[in-house]
């Protein structure tokens, strides 16, 4: 807290002290003049009239006192106006009471609502200047008016004055209430952004636990298509070529045999680095290219369809995300031009274009009706729907050319991502 925080909160105390115990102290202090000076100033019947009108005061104001009542209310104008016909009655008997009149001046601002502050402040002055003034009221002379009137006059200043302080101090408790009630609404409203932003928070990590989950199904069941459920195809083709030539080529039957053991070795590795995520095998100690030109080549001696390899532009480092999808997606073109396309040749095309790094895959086969296929449902599906599905997860895509008896090319643009 500032020191001038420190002052104001002093001053508070100070004032809360004064309107607490002040009236007692200005009662008391008038009274013992009022005793002192009674056979100047005091008659009997202002004997008499003091000795009943000081009880009164002195009961009105415990009851202000102990009453804890609200300023500005019913009650508080009540109090106001019985103190003041006391102070005027005790003033009449003894000028010397306008000690205790004086009050006026002090709590009408705070006692009383803005339209009452001026004729309590008023009041208060005629009060205190037929006091000085040194005549009862009403004045007896012309002297005693032209004195009373003067007397007035200054009073009716000091109550404008009073009256002006009073506004200030109300404009402030109105801006000090304007501000508290705009910081509790700008609270409330930030509470209530709180509790929506939890909410919201809370719903998020829902949704992206719900969707790391599905991406990584979708991730495996690529990867299941795209390594083992090829590799059982290729294995399965082997055997059935060792069926067929057991008896009659031995020595061929074994080549298959032993092409078939190779197939279940890879699928096998392959797929221990699937549910790891890890990168393919072809990629662990060869770049792109590298590993392409050996994919073609045993996809080409395991098919028997010549199948040609060409790299154009510079060959740059690749992050290892866009090198496992291009080699993906060239196998799995691949294995859809040996089980469908019916193909004597293909090619495969791996061109570095700057800015972004293209994949081509294309075939003299049998081609098909791209009308004809299931709808792509995004990341969902295999084939040419994982394909593209791959690409995507990179912010990249594929696109397909084909038609009956016209080939098919299949063509994958991705970002060019540098290895880092």
């Amino acid at each position: 807290m500032s020191a001038h925080e420190d002052a104001g909160t002093a001053v508070e105390l100070w004032w809360g002290r004064f309107f607490r115990y002040g009236p007692y102290g200005l009662l008391g202090l008038a009274t013992v003049i009022a005793v002192v000076t009674r056979d100047l100033v005091m008659t009997h019947a202002d004997e008499r009239g003091a000795l009943v009108l000081l009880p009164a005061a002195l009961v009105l104001q415990l009851w202000w006192t102990s009453a804890g009542i609200r300023p500005e209310s019913r009650p508080a104008q009540c109090y106001f106006v019985a103190r003041t016909l006391l102070a005027l009655g005790l003033t009449w008997c003894n000028p010397f009471y306008s000690i205790y009149a004086v009050l006026g001046y002090f709590d009408a601002a705070r006692v009383l609502p803005y339209r009452g502050m001026r004729a309590g402040l008023l009041a208060t002055a005629v009060i205190m200047a037929g006091a000085q003034s040194g005549s009862p009221l009403p004045p007896a002379t012309l002297m005693n008016w032209v004195v009373f009137g003067v007397v007035l006059a200054v009073h009716a200043t000091l109550a404008m004055v009073f009256a002006q302080i009073g506004n200030r101090e109300a404009e402030q408790a109105r801006s000090q209430t304007d501000a508290i009630a705009a910081l509790e609404s700008a609270n409330a409203r930030l509470e209530q952004a709180l509790a929506e932003n939890a909410g919201l928070h809370a719903q998020l990590l829902v949704q992206a636990r719900e969707a790391g989950v599905a991406d990584e199904r979708r991730r495996l069941a690529a990867e299941i298509h795209d390594t083992i459920a090829q590799g059982l195809t290729g294995i399965i083709a082997q055997l059935q070529a060792v069926t067929s030539t057991a008896d009659s080529a031995p020595g061929l039957a074994r080549e298959h045999l032993a092409r078939a053991s190779d197939l279940a070795r890879e699928s096998l590795g392959e797929a221990r680095r699937s549910v790891h995520n890890l990168l393919p095998a072809a990629l662990e100690h060869d770049d792109l290219p590298g590993a392409l030109k050996k994919t073609v080549a045993t996809w080409s001696r395991r098919t028997g369809v010549r199948a040609d390899f060409t790299v154009t532009g510079t060959v740059e480092p690749l992050h290892d995300e866009v090198g496992a999808t291009l080699l993906r997606i060239a196998e799995e073109a691949l294995a859809n031009a040996g089980r469908h396309a019916g193909a004597s040749r293909a090619g495969v095309t791996l061109s570095y274009m700057g800015d972004e790094i293209t994949l081509d895959v294309r075939d003299d086969g049998r081609g098909f009706d791209p009308v004809a296929l299931p709808p792509y449902r995004g990341a969902g599906g295999f084939g040419l729907g994982g394909m593209r599905a791959r690409a995507e997860r990179i912010a990249g895509t594929v696109e397909v050319e084909t038609g009956p008896g016209l080939g098919t090319a299949v063509c994958a643009r991705v970002p060019m991502v540098p290895d880092q």
